[in-house]
């Protein structure tokens, strides 16, 4: 029935309400009568309690950082003891309510022994332990988890730590404190690992408030508020516990977003982006463009003048994402350039560039690349490709795709080889090479936008556009297909159409 967050939200909130509701419903009928004046104070906290929890829940559900879903649960369950104590108490000391105080009073131990299962598992995700230790507690909490809520049923069917008397009142038996085995070991535990841990020592503190606070609450009052009250202080300890460290990861998290911001700067910063790109040149339109999946991606092209009457392009796809691919993008894009202007084929640049990744390539990681040169003069194009998408060609008024030689991606063999495919490109023709961040781009329905629906976007580009307009086409295309569903590889696009040497003005073919 709850399939979504916003599902969680509503169904949380009204649980969190009712419960307050039921507690002053129970309350009413004994606001007349002396005997059982004790019980109002505690109604009363745990009636604030409950809509304090319900404010909280609300809040906190719209926050999405490290450990906050263990935090709702934690809510949740403590919204829960409220209800199921005050239960308890208001059915102590009547016989025929006996069967109800029994089963609320085995509610609230099971719903005690789960929230301290999850504030394990909120300080030991949001805090990392490691060690020795971390391992141990890793076995030990679960088993004692389980092994505690066998003892708790077993009162069911035998008083093992606690019974209901014929008078409807609850009485522990002998060997009680073993109800206290798990909460001790847990709590003694965690407490360790976090003195041990290398976590600030404000978050340390946070921590273990909800360890120690209860504790000296009841050491100076000495339990005469109840249950009630311990829960309050139980909920103090979880606000100061969360917002502490929630804050902390938040600032951390803004850390490390400005330095992906500056990331993302020196990698565009790195991609030619000032278009037109030659304007000088009125042989060819380039134009180029790339959209990562997270701040900075895997993806680059690169187009580059390698003499008078040589034009380089280059796309390529580093596997893996963020700052990693981005690293290995940056050493690719340097080297390929690099060798490119030493001269060569494309498939003698490829392999000179594989044998220098592969031989520094401890991270294990490869890319694919297509790299073509145009002879500007003739319009000759030499590609070659190390494992890349097929190019989708236009030399008669129709985009089609080229099936051209492939090798291996560069970083993966040391001995890979490397074929040179050579198509003449006359005036008026075109080229456009992408990354399979198109084809493969997922609507949400997992259906992918394919090479027919790319081809299908080029083709229905107008002969006059420009390759900036062809670009922004394809881009649009995928945008609609798409739709809401999110964007999970970078989209790059490199876009070439070739005018000739015929385009070249009169004036500035005789030099005027």
């Amino acid at each position: 029935m709850i399939r979504k967050l916003k599902d969680i939200k509503i169904y949380g909130l009204i649980f969190t309400i009712i419960s307050a509701v039921f507690i002053l419903v129970l309350s009413t009928p004994f606001f007349s009568e002396p005997r059982l004046q004790p019980f109002l104070f505690d109604a009363g906290v745990a009636c604030l309690g409950s809509m304090i929890c319900a404010a909280l829940f609300y809040g906190c559900m719209k926050q999405e950082g490290d450990g906050a879903r263990p935090f709702r649960i934690l809510i949740l369950l403590l919204s829960a003891c409220f209800v199921v104590n005050e239960g308890l108490h208001f059915t102590a000391g009547v016989p025929e309510l006996g069967a109800i105080c029994f089963i609320c009073c085995l509610l609230s131990k099971l719903i005690d022994l789960v929230m301290i299962y999850f504030f394990y598992r909120y300080v030991k995700d949001t805090l990392g332990f490691e060690g020795k230790l971390a391992k141990i507690a890793e076995k030990v909490v679960p088993v004692l988890f389980a092994v505690q809520t066998l003892v708790m049923l077993a009162n069911i069917f035998y008083p093992v730590t606690f019974s209901i008397t014929p008078e409807g009142m609850y009485q522990d038996t002998s060997i009680y404190l073993i109800e206290e085995v798990f909460l001790v070991v847990t709590f003694v535990l965690t407490a360790v690992m976090v003195f041990m841990s290398h976590n600030p020592l404000n978050q340390k503190a946070a921590v273990l408030t909800f360890i120690f606070l209860p504790i000296i609450e009841y050491v100076f009052l000495g339990g005469n508020f109840g249950e009630a009250s311990q829960y309050g202080v139980i909920l103090v300890a979880m606000i100061i516990m969360y917002c502490v460290i929630f804050n902390d990861k938040s600032r951390k998290l803004a850390a490390t977003q400005t330095e992906l911001d500056m990331a993302t700067q020196i990698q565009t910063s790195m991609l030619p982006s000032i278009f037109p790109a030659f304007p000088h040149r009125p042989e060819f339109d380039i134009h180029a463009s790339m959209d990562p999946a997270k701040e900075v991606g895997g993806d680059f092209y690169d187009f580059f003048m390698i003499d008078d009457d040589h034009l380089g392009m280059v796309i390529a796809d580093v596997s893996g994402k963020g700052i990693p691919a981005a690293l290995f993008m940056m050493s690719s894009k340097i080297l390929i350039n690099d060798h490119a202007l030493m001269g060569g084929t494309p498939a003698d640049i490829l392999h000179r560039v594989n044998k220098q990744v592969y031989a520094n390539n401890d991270a294990e990681m490869f890319v694919t690349v297509w790299l073509g040169i145009l002879e500007i003069s003739t319009g000759k194009l030499t590609s070659a490709s190390a494992g890349h998408e097929y190019p989708m060609i236009n030399t008669d008024g129709k985009y089609e795709i080229l099936k051209d030689k492939h090798g291996l991606a560069v970083g993966a063999m040391p001995m890979a080889k490397y074929k040179n495919t050579e198509i003449t490109l006359k005036k008026g023709d075109s080229i456009f090479v992408y990354t399979d961040g198109v084809a493969e781009a997922t609507d949400a329905n997992q259906e992918l936008f394919g090479t027919d629906r790319t081809l299908d976007a080029l083709n229905g580009v107008g002969d006059g556009a420009s390759q900036k307009e062809v670009l922004t086409s394809v881009r649009a295309a995928v945008d609609d297909f798409v739709k809401e569903a999110p964007q999970f590889d970078d989209l790059t696009m490199l876009g070439l159409k070739y005018f000739g040497p015929d385009n070249v003005k009169t004036d500035e073919a005789s030099g005027d």
